[in-house]
């Protein structure tokens, strides 16, 4: 067990989305109900944040430069420069209960989006896949709430969360077609105290999970077991990515949502930004190829 570090007071609504872009070598981050994103500089410990026209679910940096953003109800290339706005799609039009929620790139740079629906909870949303040409197919129907994405060293693994099922699945992924294979249950988080919010990978192949209302930070070995624990002092951790030059830093988010002004005062760092260097390294995010 270890101790994550409030490194950034920030803030946040609800933080969100997290990933290290190497080129600039800042930690990049989402408040989604804040409508801005942020990044950091762990070296000089420099922070910007920049509004946005709608909130911004998920995000990946372009690499023929900008961004692609997942909004709340499409997903757009962005430029955060000249606030321009390039939509590929939108999400579930018919259904105005959902908007997307988590996401991050595969080994090959495409992009995977899932939604949930914030008006009812039901398990009507979606998870799908937008290729480098602007190709748009869905992977997964019938999501209360997705989270948890992200991809094995190999890509030949898709590690996914319905929030509510309190389960991180394991799908075997087809780096060459982007498409989904066999189904199995990676980890049972049904005896955690929090529920499964955003994950990464390490370098051994475990998968680094944030436990919403959790105040936990959780390690899920290969063969589906909790083996680390990272304490975060604040209720909500959000999201969670390796970052810092050598890739050996834990940074996580966290959330202010639904939180009372009791909640609040009695957890003081809500919405911050946290670090750990937990003992191994992590897989930097592709650049979405598009």
């Amino acid at each position: 067990m270890s101790q994550a570090e409030l490194v950034l007071d920030c803030q946040n609504h609800h933080g969100e989305g997290i990933f290290w872009n190497g080129d600039d070598r800042r930690i990049w981050w989402t408040d989604i109900q804040g409508r801005k994103l942020w990044s950091f500089d762990p070296i000089t410990k420099n922070a910007l944040s920049y509004q946005t026209p709608e909130r911004v679910c998920c995000f990946a940096p372009r690499a023929q430069g900008g961004l692609i953003v997942a909004f709340a109800k499409s997903v757009a290339f962005y430029d955060l420069a000249t606030g321009a706005i390039d939509t590929i799609t939108s999400f579930e039009p018919g259904n105005p209960g959902t908007r997307l929620n988590d996401g991050r790139t595969d080994r090959q740079g495409r992009l995977i989006a899932g939604g949930m629906n914030e008006a009812t909870g039901a398990a009507d949303s979606s998870v799908i896949r937008i290729d480098a040409d602007g190709t748009v197919t869905t992977l997964i129907e019938a999501v209360a709430c997705a989270n948890s994405t992200c991809f094995s060293a190999d890509g030949r693994t898709m590690f996914f969360a319905d929030t509510p099922e309190r389960t991180i699945r394991a799908y075997d992924y087809d780096p060459a077609t982007g498409m989904l294979g066999a189904m199995r249950t990676h980890a049972d988080f049904s005896g955690e105290p929090g529920l499964p919010d955003g994950s990464c990978v390490d370098a051994e192949g475990g998968v680094w999970n944030a436990e919403w209302e959790g105040r936990r930070v959780v390690r899920v070995a290969p063969d589906g077991t909790i083996d680390h624990v990272i304490e975060v002092s604040t209720w909500k951790p959000t999201c969670c990515a390796f970052g810092g030059a050598d890739l050996d830093t834990l940074f996580i988010t966290s959330s202010r949502l639904m939180s009372s002004d009791d909640d609040l005062a009695a957890d003081p760092y809500a919405g911050g930004l946290f670090a750990v260097k937990p003992g191994v390294r992590g897989v930097e995010d592709k650049p979405f190829a598009g």
